[in-house]
């Protein structure tokens, strides 16, 4: 038997109010995909951060732009790319500081990717100047064995 691979895509307008809405799209792509909950609450956490990322930084609060959200998974992998037309960044500009220092001098960047590679299996950005930025993010399925 083949696999079948699922795709999703939810394009929304780029506020803080979608969030929630992504937040649970995201956990019940989790959900199909087979992920126990403490991996699903991984993969809102780090869709939620970039998402949040892409309407703060990239969009500097402009609804009127776009966030894309795009799931993939098959019997192996889950896949999520979070897509924008936004002022990309360089992760390799972000100083590698220590998390303390950062929380104890209460600075605001740097943390994200961070936290994302943290909570996903891999985490690649691309910039596209003038064009489009994506993040792609994978989350390996741990099927158990019968």
């Amino acid at each position: 038997m083949t696999a079948i691979e699922r795709k999703f895509t939810l394009q929304v307008p780029s506020s803080t109010e979608n969030l929630a809405m992504i937040r649970e799209i995201v956990s019940n792509i989790g959900t199909q995909a087979g992920l126990e909950s403490s991996d699903i609450a991984k993969l809102e956490l780090a869709v939620d951060e970039a998402c949040a990322n892409v309407i703060e930084h990239a969009y500097g609060h402009d609804a009127t732009k776009e966030v894309v959200i795009r799931a993939t998974f098959d019997d192996e992998t889950l896949r999520i790319e979070v897509e924008d037309t936004g002022r990309g960044f360089d992760p390799g500009t972000v100083k590698p500081e220590e998390v303390e220092k950062l929380i104890h001098e209460r600075k605001t960047g740097g943390l994200g990717m961070r936290l994302m590679k943290t909570l996903m299996d891999e985490v690649h950005y691309e910039i596209g100047p003038g064009q489009k930025n994506k993040l792609r993010m994978v989350k390996r399925l741990r099927k158990t064995k019968v």
